[in-house]
């Protein structure tokens, strides 16, 4: 299996999920904050440097109130 970070997909992904942050009206240590993490935390997940896997995905969904299947439909077509 390739590698996934960095990919076009990869990227995708992090386009939409900087997208919803954005949408609704967080700055990422907002975001952090509600996650529990700290600032470089989102930071890193957002300039591609880590991968984001599913148990935060379903987070993110969560905090920045998105259809997770909907966002995964839109990354597919992408």
């Amino acid at each position: 299996m390739a590698k996934t970070l960095g990919s076009p997909k990869h990227k995708a992904l992090i386009a939409l999920l900087i997208e919803k942050r954005e949408a609704v009206g967080l700055t990422q240590t907002d975001l952090a904050s509600m996650l529990g993490e700290y600032q470089s935390f989102v930071a890193r997940l957002e300039s591609g440097q880590r991968r984001v896997d599913v148990v935060e995905f379903l987070k993110l969904a969560s905090v920045l109130k998105f259809d997770p299947h909907v966002l995964l439909d839109q990354l597919m077509a992408a």
